[in-house]
C-alpha cells in the first residue's frame, strides 16, 4: 500500500470541482511531509505557481516566509525536519473575478486527521492564515486578532499572517510583528530544528 504522502498525491476527489472553476484545472496535490518532521507549517492551500511546480511556497510569499523564519531554502525544504501541510493539498482555483477560492472542506475531512497522526514528532506549529488557525487552534477570531494574541499560543504554536505582498500594509501597521513575534519565533524554531 502506498505511504500517506503518495496516497494524497494520487487524490482526485476534487477533479469535478476544480474543472468547474474559472481556472478549470486538474488536481495536483502537493504532499510535503515525513513522520520525522518536528516543525509543522500549516497554511491555506497551494497557489497557482505551486500548482505548476509541485513545490510549496516556491514564490515571493515563500521567500518572505523563509526570511521571517531565518531559514535557507535547503533547511526550509528538508522534509525530515519540516512538514508543510496546507488545509487543502491542491490549488483550489480562482473565481471569475480572479480571487482565490477557499480550500475545499473535503480535503480536510479526507486527509487531515491521518496526516496529523502521521506527524508524532511535531513540536512547533506555524499557522498561516485563518483556515489553519481555526483548525489548529480552534479560534474564531480574525487573523489580525489571532496573530496579535500570539503569546497565548507560543512557544508551541505561532499564528502568522500570510506572507503575501498583499499584506505589506498590514506589516507596516503592525511593527510589533517583526520586532516582537519574529525574534521569539526564530528562537523557538532554532531550538526545535537542532
Amino acid at each position: 500500500m502506498p505511504d500517506l504522502p503518495d496516497q494524497i498525491r494520487a487524490c482526485t476527489l476534487c477533479a469535478e470541482r476544480f474543472a468547474a472553476t474559472h481556472t478549470a484545472h486538474a488536481p495536483r496535490p502537493v504532499a510535503w511531509f515525513t513522520p520525522s518532521a518536528r516543525v509543522l507549517i500549516a497554511g491555506q492551500a497551494p497557489g497557482a505557481r505551486v500548482q505548476a511546480s509541485g513545490v510549496p511556497f516556491e514564490d515571493a510569499s515563500g521567500e518572505r516566509l523563509r526570511d521571517w523564519l531565518g531559514l535557507t531554502p535547503e533547511d526550509f525544504y528538508d522534509t525530515t525536519r519540516i512538514a508543510i501541510v496546507p488545509m487543502a493539498f491542491c490549488f483550489p482555483g480562482y473565481n471569475a473575478a480572479g480571487a482565490d477560492l477557499p480550500p475545499p472542506p473535503l480535503c480536510k475531512k479526507t486527509w487531515h486527521a491521518q496526516v496529523m497522526q502521521s506527524l508524532p514528532k511535531v513540536k512547533l506549529r506555524l499557522l498561516i492564515g485563518g483556515y489553519a488557525q481555526k483548525y489548529h487552534l480552534g479560534v474564531k477570531t480574525s487573523v489580525s486578532d489571532t496573530v496579535a494574541a500570539w503569546r497565548r499560543h507560543a512557544p508551541d504554536a505561532f499564528p502568522l499572517p500570510h506572507p503575501s505582498w498583499r499584506n505589506t500594509s498590514w506589516l507596516k501597521k503592525n511593527p510589533w510583528f517583526e520586532a516582537e513575534l519574529l525574534p521569539e519565533l526564530r528562537a523557538a524554531l532554532s531550538k526545535v530544528m537542532k
